[in-house]
């Protein structure tokens, strides 16, 4: 098998009932000209603004009433019903629609799915199974009644401690761009909108509404843009949510370099720009800028626009395209185009999509000893009884907290999912693990509490935030030996929680003591008595492994999977699914390993201010952060200055086997084909990823990585002794680097190294090809203000 990668309108007449599928059906127009001619200066600036969120008031004090259309949504667009243009709906993402799951006075629930969190789907190297994800998203984003969703999002993982890398994709803007795009492909299936997000240079936390990114402009082209570009004219997001964050001394949101040159003019978005919620300062500089429309909305932003235009600060043109982007926005939305949402989607469908996804995103990371043909996954058919170890064992994690949680119905925990797939679990140790951990949630609570009594104005936002997971429970040693006569296995879950408003700390990367010496103890134990240990690693981004991979059998990243995450994991851990997924970011050995560690902000007050009210300071990694190490994120940097990792780039390991043979490359034009033959040589069925990393010529002395991700495939599941023949291309295009002093993208002409690849370390075959030169024109956009010490080979 071969497998290629490569209104008229005040009153409109409404059709009722039309179905996704419904492509010819009649559709409701806006006449804009008609509309705008009827509207004043002060209906286009409400226009343009949203109508306001539940729960903030006071000095910030937003316009309008919040439309209750759909309880639990992020927020709404401002309604003009004399002109009969209706609010459209937008809710949160990335892991599932985020609304409320039950309404005062109203029986029935609304609970949505919780998918895989991105960085689990990422790791799936799937881009079309990721399109069915977003495709049922879409279905439930619909079905209930939302017009866009506020999803993908895909900044890059610039460091390992960034506190919303789980809905993140990649280090590497390639596998970012190419998963965003199948994602919103998949969601935008049912006529429904996204929101990719945040455009752009999002990559902390800390201080996260006044902090100034500092990045070259080759960095941004190259990294933070990079992945926006490939998704949005690949799969034509419906809107672009701007970033909270200054780049090089602008606001995202007020700067025309972002939004307009190279948004619009480069790279020929067409769909409407919205700001994240309170983003940005100036609403008639944000206008300018081409950041259409403003989210949730406050009276000074309406105040702004409308004396911009009064004074002239604002030309009424720019205000009127504006007004125009949203009134296409409108004009495509369910609502207005009159869909009849059922208020149920097809949720038990919709768990069994996230279940078979979530395996397939799950990493092997250790399987028996380096050079041992004894493999303790999966699991043997003559293991019955697991002793079932660590907190997240009994309390799984489906996803991290903040706009990318989901009011999901259940979890099921790994318990649960053992004793679905047929294990027996101790009840001792169950009983243990449930008084153990009820007397810690309530501890957590009581201490929540305080916090929100001593803090009433922000008592909802403290609710909001990760809270600290409780220390392990621990067992005495007379306690373990008398558990491990009785299991045939032990299992170890080490969890971890991040979320919005706040970045990780160095302590969260690293293990804790009591996860330590509870990994110490059970492997002492259980190998004395002969057993097996297996670890899993419930977490949302890297932790430290290299002090410690050698102590378990085994260890599975089974990531964040969602709400059948239980289920998810035992499909693996029995052998019913072979993993396949694989790292889309590297574990570096220590975390100052990764040389972005020295321009980050490390256990620093984060500064939340939900409402945008602070101004910028001068506190190095807090209010301005200087990206030192340019292009060099990720593997870029470890392979190209030759520093030891933990895991690299791409690596995932299989229960099977594969060879690569008869790699070859040709050119046609203005693209490159490699194609190289995938055999299935051990005796389980599995899916391969292959990775195609380009070499430029002379790449140190022309200051450009070792070598750079520049597409990849997976396999379909081969037999044993199956194989498969993957065709991958590249355009020339795709080989460039940015050059500064011409603005300009350049492709160097000369011998290029085509290598194909099982990770960034794993090079199965290396294939040279000549590649002519070419150059295209860019704008000189986004140039850095302040001079600073970039990274060089």
């Amino acid at each position: 098998m071969k497998k290629t990668v490569f209104f008229t309108m005040v009153a409109a007449t409404l059709v009722v009932g039309c179905t996704t599928a419904d492509k010819v059906a009649p559709k409701n127009t806006i006449n804009q000209e008609e509309i705008m001619s009827k509207m004043s200066l002060e209906d286009k600036a409400h226009f343009v603004i949203g109508t306001g969120m539940a729960g903030f008031s006071g000095d910030n004090a937003v316009i309008g009433a919040t439309r209750n259309l759909v309880p639990g949504a992020a927020g709404t667009t401002y309604p003009l019903d004399s002109l009969g243009i209706p609010a459209v709906v937008l809710a949160d993402g990335p892991a599932g629609l985020r609304i409320d799951a039950t309404r005062e006075g109203d029986s029935a629930t609304y609970y949505c799915t919780h998918f895989p969190i991105g960085t689990l789907l990422a790791s799936t190297w799937n881009t079309e199974l990721v399109e069915q994800v977003g495709q049922a998203i879409g279905e439930e984003v619909k079905e209930y009644g939302a017009d866009v969703l506020l999803a993908p999002a895909l900044n890059i993982m610039r460091n390992p401690l960034c506190g919303r890398n789980f809905e993140y994709y990649s280090e590497d803007p390639v596998v970012a761009g190419k998963t965003a795009a199948a994602y919103i492909l998949g969601v935008q299936k049912n006529d429904v909108g996204t929101s990719i997000k945040h455009f752009a240079a999002n990559n902390q936390e800390t201080n996260r509404m006044n902090t100034d990114a500092h990045i070259s402009q080759r960095a941004l082209r190259e990294i933070y843009l990079k992945g926006f570009e490939i998704a949005i004219k690949e799969s034509k997001p419906w809107t672009v949510m701007t970033s909270y964050n200054y780049i090089n001394g602008t606001y995202a949101s007020e700067s025309k370099d972002l939004v307009t040159t190279i948004l619009r003019d480069e790279w020929g978005y067409e769909g409407t720009v919205m700001t994240d919620w309170f983003g940005g300062k100036d609403g008639a500089k944000q206008m300018w800028a081409g950041n259409d429309m403003l989210q949730p909305g406050k009276a000074e932003q309406f105040d702004s626009i409308v004396a911009g235009v009064k004074s002239g600060k604002l030309a009424e043109a720019d205000l009127d395209r504006n007004v125009a982007r949203v009134l296409n926005l409108v004009e495509k939305s369910p609502r207005f185009q009159g869909y009849q949402f059922s208020n149920k989607p097809d949720l038990k469908a919709h768990a069994a999509v996230t279940r078979q996804s979530a395996a397939e995103g799950m990493v092997l990371m250790k399987n028996g000893g380096e050079n041992s043909t004894s493999h303790p996954l999966p699991l043997a058919s003559n293991i019955k009884n697991v002793a079932l170890y660590g907190n997240t064992s009994y309390d799984f994690i489906a996803g991290g907290t903040g706009s990318g949680n989901v009011n999901h119905a259940y979890v099921v925990s790994l318990l649960d999912g053992l004793k679905n797939g047929g294990y027996t679990i101790s009840e001792d140790m169950k009983t243990a693990y449930d008084t153990y951990l009820a007397d810690a949630k309530k501890k957590a609570e009581a201490e929540l509490e305080a916090k929100a009594k001593k803090d009433p104005k922000n008592a909802m936002l403290v609710k909001f935030l990760p809270q600290p997971l409780p220390a392990e429970k621990l067992f005495s040693a007379d306690e373990l030996t008398k558990q491990a006569e009785t299991a045939d296995i032990a299992v170890i879950t080490l969890g971890r929680l991040s979320g919005e408003f706040l970045d990780r700390n160095v302590a969260d990367f690293n293990l804790s003591s009591s996860e330590r010496q509870l990994i110490e103890q059970v492997c002492d134990v259980y190998h004395k008595a002969g057993k097996q240990v297996v670890v899993l690693l419930n977490i949302g981004g890297v932790i430290e492994t290299a002090s410690w991979r050698d102590l378990p059998d085994a260890i599975l990243c089974a990531w964040q999977a969602g709400q059948e995450g239980g289920n998810s994991v035992v499909d693996v851990l029995s052998g019913k699914q072979s993993p396949s997924g694989k790292f889309t970011m590297t574990w570096p050995v220590k975390f100052t390993d990764a040389y972005s560690s020295k321009n980050f902000p490390i256990d620093q007050d984060p500064r939340i201010d939900m409402m945008n009210q602070g101004q910028k300071g001068n506190v190095r990694n807090v209010d301005f952060t200087d990206y030192e190490e340019d292009i060099y994120v990720g593997y870029r940097y470890f392979d190209s200055f030759d520093v030891p990792v933990s895991y690299p780039f791409g690596f995932g390991l299989s229960y099977t086997t594969f060879e690569y043979s008869d790699a070859a490359v040709s050119a046609d034009g203005d693209i490159a084909t490699v194609t190289v033959t995938v055999k299935n040589t051990g005796d389980r069925e599995g899916k391969e990823v292959v990775e195609l990393f380009v070499s430029a010529p002379d790449n140190k002395a022309a200051n450009k990585p070792a070598k750079e991700l520049k597409a990849f495939a997976k396999t379909k599941l081969l037999k044993p002794g199956e194989s498969e023949t993957v065709t991958l291309k590249v355009n020339t295009a795709d080989l460039a680097s940015f050059d500064e002093a011409a603005s300009a993208w350049v492709v160097a002409e000369g011998e290029y190294q085509f290598l194909v690849a099982a990770s960034a370390q794993d090079i199965k075959a290396t294939l040279p090809a000549q590649v002519k030169g070419q150059q295209t024109q860019a704008n000189n956009a986004l140039k850095p203000e302040v001079q600073m010490n970039l990274l060089k080979r």
